[in-house]
Formats: structure tokens, C-alpha cells, sequence
């Protein structure tokens, strides 16, 4: 790690003194607002962060405190954690569609003593669980619409406190050199953050983080991919999750790149696009969208231009991993790649915003093959990693030059893996979490005493490239009743390749055969019904019109041609689907705030519809719990049908030499 003129940089506050003069006049955070973009240099938001975090030190923050923060993609609530960090004290952001029960668990599990919230949407939320924070001493918030008239005898504008930090700054001579003190006593062992899990089996779980586990994953990160501050990301993705602590902060404070804040979570592809950004990363749902997007544009598209787009794509599909990583490729069809590239590619990767992108990750859960492949064939350096919040994100990477759709890289610098008897990943390196927050006996459960980490994943080391291959959640990994291997995650991604899907989850394990629960795409079915007259009232209707059924049906029949063409899978083809009635949603508990299926709890609130599968039903009535934006509830009724689909044949064995 490098040195700043106080000795070793080895917390976030001091990269940021260290960056402030090495980058003194260097971009470190834009932020775009009622369409204008805001920068601060890393000089300038050196003096922000200070005088925020003088402020706090002037309203009670100590050494060893908590601090909520809550809320999207801002430049203060980032500065907020380097603030709380300067003083010693530990940031626990939340996801900010938490609902305010979630918001509660985490903030009284953490014992913060301050929150910080974005808007008065949030400040809502945590007034509306007042009297269940028992440690909570002040809530500070960001923008001031709508909270003029509250009542501020516990509550005040970040403004404020900045303003309190300059004037102590201005009118006291030792301030600085008091706050410079609080910094300097800060190590790379230091609590850095907690970060809650997403809690797919249960309630979150706070993963410590030290300084050294955070700052030496994303330096290593950084070498990995020759990020200097040369390059710059957009943040997006929720504050509280790993992969936007490590891409949006931790990565930036260690390489000097700028980091650019979108206006609404609705403009990220055109701001993107507008700042040009050369490093991004987004989980698969995020990729799958923007394939959806453009296959709907499509079917509405002129026959010519439809066709074109056909012609090239299919060229691109061919040949263009192969010009991406630089192979030997015909003249011909690189004069015709070319041409694809200003007819189609280079307006499409304009259109998503990555036409600078140098380097592209995705992960957090499997990508479809085709998914990934679609996106390198036009040109995309895209990867993937394989990380955990336990591992401070980084356990395997994709060098450039060896992007296989199915694996996801090889042990990244300081890593190390190793795949257990019962074929379960395990982990050891400098970003190995300190412990979950309260909880040893759960610690004890995933961390071994020498170093190594349970991932509860299942997978294997391909002895050909030597990448890591994950199957599935080694829990969710199962066997038909008549032995057939069944991953239901890789059944699921097959599924979400199509447009139409947008969430499959799949059930088999101790049973004859295999059945899924889909949820259909609103944007992609809602413009396919309008082409084909189909006249629906609601998302209900649409999802149960019988002409909706044989759209997915199709599908389906596609996905078991696929996996009997696998000799391992074959046994495990799709026999029978329902279409649920509604979205499955994060604030019913049915994803995660990270959105991955949480794959038990569905199937106890769908019980019936599971029950009917199996049974032979052809439809069944159901009434489920949904939870409104505003955290009332209410009941929604449905008659769900079921259809059957005929399994395709097995590819035929390979007869032995």
C-alpha cells in the first residue's frame, strides 16, 4: 500500500489525504442533477468529507460507533462512510428499498447510534420504527424536500452538520490537528464496515470487514485488471451490497479513479453513456434486461431493419469472440464484422452506454451462456468473478484471454481454492471477513480456524483450464427419485434466457421429475400481446391468458431439447409449469434485496401450487400475501393453471470405440 505524508495509507481516510494530493485536481465524484453534472476533485472532496466528519465528532460520534446509512447512490452518503471511518467509527449501509421492519433488524442488530438517510422517504421509514431503535441518537439526511416542517429536535440536514464541521474548522486552531489525530489512530486492522448479507436462508447476517481485507482485495482487484485513475465507473447498484462497496469505493480510494453518481435509477444507461465509462459492472438480471429491451425494440422494428439486425447478430455470434480475443479470423468476415459494427454493434453498445467500456464483470449469480456470449460477440470485454460479501467480493477473476461462459475464473491474486470431498468451495485470503457481527457460532459454522471459508457453493476445478465451474448452492443441488443429477439454478438460467421469463424457479429434488413456477416479463409479453391482439387488463390476466401459456410453453419445450442434448441433464427435462399469478418480490420475502430467489421460502408460501404440480392438478387457487410500496398489506386471490409439457429424447449414446 502506498505512504501519505502521515505514514502508511492504510485506512480509507488517509488514501483519501494520500489522493488529495497525489490527484489533487483529478476527478474523484460527479453526481448529475436536474440534468447538470456536479464534480469534485479529490481535493475538493477531501474538504467535504473533512468538514462532514468534524461535524459529526461535534455531535457525539466516537470511536467504536455505528452509523446507519441509507439511501441510493449519492456522493455524501459515500463521504458519510469515509467521515465515520476518519473518527473511528463503523458505516452499516442498508439497502434503501428495504422495507421499515428489514430496516429495523438491521439498524438494532448493528447498535448504530446515528442513521443517515437519503430523502423523506427513508426518514419515514425510520420514524416509523422509532420506537423499536433503542440506540439510535441522531438521523441526518441528505435532501431536504418535504422534511421542512418535521420536527428536527433529533434530526438535521447533512448541510448542517458540514457546516458545523467548517466553522469549528475555521474558528478553532486545533480542530484539524485533532481530527488529523482521530485519523492517524486508525490501522488496516480496524472494523472498516459491516455489510448484511442478503438472506436467502434467513434472517441477515453483519460481515465485518477490516481496512486490510477490504483495501487489499480491491488493490489486488485493481492489478488484476490495470484499473489506475485513468479509468471511471458508474454507481448504481445498492450501497449495501459487497460488489458496490468494492467497484464504487474501495477500488476507487485505491487507484484514484472517478466515480460518477446517475440522477435516477431510471437514467443510468443515458448517464452512463454521457460520462463514458471505461469499467462496469452489473449482475446477470441487469444484462438479461437489456437483451429483453432490445429484443422487444426489435419485434417492433421494421421488416428490413429486423433483418439486418438478424443478419449481423448471427455474424457476430460466430465470429465475434473469436475478433474479440484476437484469433485468427477470415478477411471476409471481418470486413463483414466491421460493417455489422456500424450498421448495428457500435449504435447498440451506444444505445446500453458501454461504447468506452474496457472492462466489464458480471456475477452474484450464474449468467445463461448465451446471455454472456451475446454480449463478448459484439465486442464487450465482458467477465466474470466469483465473490462473496465473506470474501471482501474477490475469490476467482477471468484473466483476459481465457473467457469460458461457463466457469468463472481462476483463484484471483492471494486466493486460494480448494474443492472439499463433498464437492463444496472453499476460500482463503487477505479479504477473509473478521466474523458475522454477534454471531460466533455462525462464524464458527463457515470459517475454520486456519483461514478456509465454507461458500455453501458446489462446483469443481476444470482440470483443462484450471477455472472454477459452480454448479449451484450446494444445498440446492439434489437428485431425482431415479438418480438424475438436478441443479435447479442451471435449469432457471436456461429458462431466463427468453425474453418472456423473467424469473424461473424449478423444484425436483426426491421427486419422479422436475416442475417450474415462471414469472413472465411484463415489458417483453405486455409488447408481444399488443402485436398479436391479445386483450388483457392486468398483469393477472395477462400472465393466465391461454395464449400467454403456449408463448411459454414453447420456451420450455426449448429448454428440455437443450438438456437432452446433455447426457448428464437429460433426465432432468421439464414435465410440467405454472405461470404464477403475480411478481415474485423482495418486499414479500420472495428475493432477496440483492434479487436472488430465496427457493425455500417460496416454496412453503406456494405450497398448493407445488402440491398441484406434482399431484396432476390442472389448476389450483391460491391466495397470497403481497405487500403495497407504502408497507400496507393486502391478499391476492388467483386460479393459477398448470400445464404439462412431453419431455424431448435423450441424445443417443456415444458407442465406445
Amino acid at each position: 500500500m502506498a505512504d501519505n505524508a502521515a505514514g502508511v495509507a492504510d485506512t480509507f481516510p488517509k488514501l483519501l489525504l494520500r489522493n488529495a494530493e497525489r490527484f489533487r485536481s483529478l476527478p474523484a465524484m460527479r453526481h448529475k442533477d436536474l440534468g447538470i453534472w456536479f464534480t469534485w476533485t479529490w481535493a475538493q472532496m477531501r474538504d467535504e468529507v473533512r468538514a462532514f466528519s468534524v461535524g459529526l465528532m461535534e455531535l457525539g460520534l466516537r470511536r467504536g460507533d455505528k452509523i446507519a446509512i441509507i439511501g441510493k447512490n449519492k456522493p455524501r452518503l459515500y463521504w458519510a462512510m469515509c467521515a465515520a471511518q476518519a473518527l473511528g467509527a463503523v458505516p452499516v449501509p442498508i439497502y434503501a428499498d428495504s422495507v421499515a421492519d428489514e430496516m429495523a433488524y438491521v439498524i438494532e442488530h448493528s447498535e448504530a447510534t446515528f442513521a443517515i438517510a437519503e430523502d423523506q422517504e427513508q426518514v419515514d421509514k425510520l420514524l416509523s420504527i422509532a420506537d423499536r431503535l433503542t440506540h439510535i441518537r441522531m438521523t441526518l439526511y441528505d435532501e431536504l424536500r418535504g422534511l421542512r416542517d418535521y420536527d428536527h429536535a433529533h434530526m438535521m440536514s447533512i448541510d448542517d452538520v458540514q457546516k458545523i464541521g467548517r466553522d469549528k474548522l475555521a474558528s478553532d486552531p486545533g480542530a484539524l490537528a485533532q481530527w488529523q489525530a482521530e485519523v492517524d489512530k486508525g490501522s488496516a486492522s480496524d472494523l472498516a464496515i459491516i455489510l448484511y448479507t442478503s438472506g436467502t436462508t434467513g434472517r441477515p447476517k453483519g460481515v465485518m470487514l477490516s481496512n486490510a481485507n477490504v483495501m487489499i482485495s480491491a488493490d489486488n482487484g485493481n492489478k488484476f485488471d490495470n484499473l489506475t485513475e485513468k479509468d471511471s465507473v458508474i454507481a448504481y447498484l445498492p450501497i449495501a451490497w459487497v460488489g458496490d462497496h468494492i467497484f464504487s469505493y474501495a477500488q476507487s480510494y485505491m487507484a484514484g479513479y472517478c466515480v460518477s453518481c446517475p440522477e435516477a435509477a431510471e437514467t443510468v444507461t443515458e448517464d452512463r453513456r454521457e460520462i463514458g465509462t471505461t469499467y462496469a459492472f452489473a449482475p446477470p438480471r441487469i444484462y438479461e434486461n437489456l437483451i429483453t429491451l432490445t429484443m422487444v425494440r426489435m419485434a417492433d422494428a421494421s421488416r428490413l431493419k429486423k433483418a439486418m439486425f438478424d443478419y449481423f447478430i448471427e455474424h457476430a455470434r460466430k465470429w465475434g469472440e473469436k475478433i474479440l480475443n484476437k484469433e485468427p479470423v477470415p478477411l471476409g468476415a471481418r470486413i463483414i464484422y466491421g460493417l455489422g459494427e456500424f450498421l448495428v454493434y457500435g449504435p447498440l453498445k451506444n444505445r446500453f452506454g458501454i461504447s468506452k467500456v474496457r472492462i466489464g464483470y458480471t456475477a452474484g449469480e450464474a449468467i445463461g451462456p448465451e446471455i454472456f456470449r451475446f454480449f463478448r460477440s459484439l465486442g464487450i470485454n465482458l467477465k466474470q468473478l466469483y465473490g462473496q460479501t465473506e470474501a471482501s467480493v474477490y475469490i476467482t477473476a477471468q484473466p483476459d484471454g481465457e473467457i469460458y461462459a461457463d466457469t468463472v475464473g481462476k483463484p484471483n491474486i492471494d486466493v486460494e481454492v480448494k474443492v472439499s470431498p463433498d464437492g463444496e468451495v472453499l476460500f482463503r485470503s487477505p479479504g477473509v471477513f473478521q466474523g458475522y457481527y454477534k454471531d460466533p457460532e455462525k462464524t464458527a459454522e463457515v470459517k475454520t480456524p486456519d483461514g478456509w471459508v465454507h461458500t455453501g457453493d458446489a462446483g469443481f476445478m476444470d482440470e483443462k483450464s484450471g477455472h472454477l465451474k459452480i454448479i449451484d448452492r450446494a444445498k440446492d443441488v439434489g437428485r431425482l427419485n431415479d438418480g438424475t443429477l438436478f441443479a435447479p439454478k442451471y435449469i432457471e438460467n436456461k429458462l431466463k434466457f427468453f425474453p418472456n421469463i423473467r424469473e424461473a424457479v424449478a423444484y425436483g429434488d426426491k421427486r419422479d421429475f422436475v416442475c417450474v413456477m415462471l414469472n413472465i416479463d411484463l415489458t417483453a409479453v405486455s409488447s408481444w400481446a399488443e402485436r398479436n391482439g391479445v386483450v388483457y387488463a392486468s398483469y393477472q390476466e395477462l400472465a393466465s391468458h391461454p395464449r400467454v401459456y403456449d408463448l411459454l410453453r414453447g420456451h420450455v419445450e426449448e429448454v428440455n431439447r437443450s438438456l437432452a442434448e446433455e447426457k448428464v441433464m437429460a433426465g432432468a427435462q421439464i414435465r410440467r409449469f405454472l405461470i404464477l399469478h403475480k411478481e415474485l418480490d423482495a418486499d414479500d420475502g420472495e428475493l432477496t434485496r440483492t434479487l436472488k430467489v430465496r427457493r425455500g421460502f417460496i416454496a412453503d408460501r406456494y405450497e398448493p401450487l407445488i402440491k398441484g404440480l406434482y399431484e396432476g392438478a390442472s389448476e389450483v387457487d391460491i391466495a397470497t400475501e403481497v405487500t403495497f410500496e407504502d408497507g400496507r398489506k393486502g391478499t391476492l386471490g388467483a386460479r393459477v393453471r398448470i400445464a404439462d409439457v412431453m419431455p424431448m429424447p435423450a441424445a443417443p449414446m456415444e458407442k465406445a470405440a
